[in-house]
């Protein structure tokens, strides 16, 4: 785990609920868990705040971090696509995203492919993306302040369940997936035992749970939650998110407990 992960992972499930904000002395000891140094914690910080995604401010001698909107936004989002999953039935509907972008804007384009993806979309050609949702609202959306990017947004629909199945494959490497939801599965259901015993020490429980968001929720930006009639035989990808949510929920006591441990005892230093 890279330490700005640790840092966003914290954020989201923890500091984000006491506040949304935390001095650098109690980050600084709670990444100390994870065997990350004060000067990296520092460094980290200074370039997460360059990038706009913390605000900070100074009280005392200790300087503040604190979400602002853009990352409460990316936590929110990050929350939903990773905990929620959708159940609902399918009415056969895609949603299609056809885009033109300069060729001189490549990071631009980049950009926009790095977001439909994010937002369940797969490529089925070039410059064609489309999802079995309905989430051209939030494609709109994110993009409304990019003149350069060109976007249709359509709905539309195929000549049977054999093409969406197929046009299913074409837009993701669905056994890769599955694959790697499999070792998932393998890592962390003999730990699942000792999980609902509550027999990890509290530290342990910590950087376990950091771990398991860790481990997880990447699977968002490869996994568009596709309807069970697109999903090949055997699937592994929803028992995978049952055992993620059981195993977060297993892990939250004592996780929970020694992060309030180890923020109490930085505050009584500072």
């Amino acid at each position: 785990m890279k330490p700005r992960s640790i840092v966003f992972d914290l954020f989201g499930d923890y500091i984000r609920y006491r506040g949304g904000e935390v001095r650098l002395r109690t980050l600084t000891a709670l990444l100390d868990c994870f065997d990350i140094g004060e000067s990296t914690v520092r460094v980290v910080m200074a370039r997460l705040r360059r990038e706009g995604w913390f605000d900070t401010r100074r009280d005392g001698r200790e300087t503040v971090y604190a979400l602002n909107d853009r990352s409460w936004r990316l936590l929110d989002e990050g929350r939903t696509r990773i905990f929620e999953r959708s159940r609902d039935p399918w009415n056969r509907q895609w949603s299609m995203v056809i885009y033109s972008v300069p060729e001189s804007e490549r990071a631009l384009r980049e950009e926009l492919r790095k977001e439909l993806a994010w937002l369940g979309f797969g490529p089925l050609a070039s410059s064609t993306w489309v999802s079995p949702h309905d989430r051209l609202t939030e494609v709109q959306e994110h993009f409304a302040d990019q003149p350069a990017i060109q976007l249709d947004l359509l709905q539309c629909s195929s000549s049977g369940l054999s093409r969406d199945r197929e046009m299913a494959a074409r837009c993701w490497d669905l056994g890769s997936l599955d694959a790697d939801y499999a070792e998932l599965l393998r890592s962390y259901r003999p730990r699942m035992k000792a999980y609902r015993a509550g027999s990890v020490p509290a530290q342990q429980a910590l950087v376990e749970r950091m771990q398991l968001v860790h481990d997880y929720r990447m699977f968002p930006f490869r996994d568009p939650d596709l309807p069970e009639e697109l999903l090949p035989a055997g699937w592994h990808g929803r028992e995978a998110h049952e055992l993620f949510l059981q195993a977060h929920e297993a892990l939250k006591e004592p996780a929970d407990r020694f992060f309030s441990e180890v923020t109490a005892s930085a505050e009584r230093v500072a």
